[in-house]
């Protein structure tokens, strides 16, 4: 008996809309991380993307344990010396809530071409509305 090795000509991709209100940003990131890598499919090859496209609405909703509000820290930098910027998870969902939850799921995903591709598969919006009707998403419960 020969393994199965899926071929990226025969995957097929389901929508999935995942609800972030109320949810806890980490286990969010990694189930979504989970779902667009494709390891919820028996099919699952480690080399190929078999995974789903997922799109999460209510963003701003998310909520976080502890004191990580004021203590977690976003760093980025301007390429220029002393170019280091910092800014709190607080100010992060305030301003960019989008950019917190896809932070976290791109750092669950493997690195290089193949994450890449799986990113392009999150569609992230800070509020309930999506434009994405038209393929007829499934709810995603986790």
């Amino acid at each position: 008996m020969k393994s199965y090795m899926a071929t990226a000509e025969g995957v097929e991709r389901k929508w999935y809309v995942v609800d972030a209100e109320g949810q806890t940003l980490g286990r969010l990131a990694s189930n979504v991380a989970t779902v667009l890598r494709g390891k919820n499919k028996p099919t699952f090859t480690p080399h190929i993307d078999t995974g789903d496209y997922v799109i999460i609405v209510n963003a701003e909703k998310i909520k976080v344990t502890g004191k990580k509000l004021d203590q977690k820290i976003y760093f980025s930098h301007s390429d220029y010396p002393g170019g280091v910027r910092e800014t709190s998870l607080r100010d992060m969902i305030a301003k960019k809530p989008v950019d917190v939850l896809e932070i976290a799921v791109k750092g669950m995903l493997p690195k290089g071409p193949l994450g890449r591709s799986m990113m392009n598969k999150l569609h992230v919006y800070a509020g309930p509305e999506h434009p994405h009707k038209a393929q007829n998403p499934e709810t995603l419960t986790f």
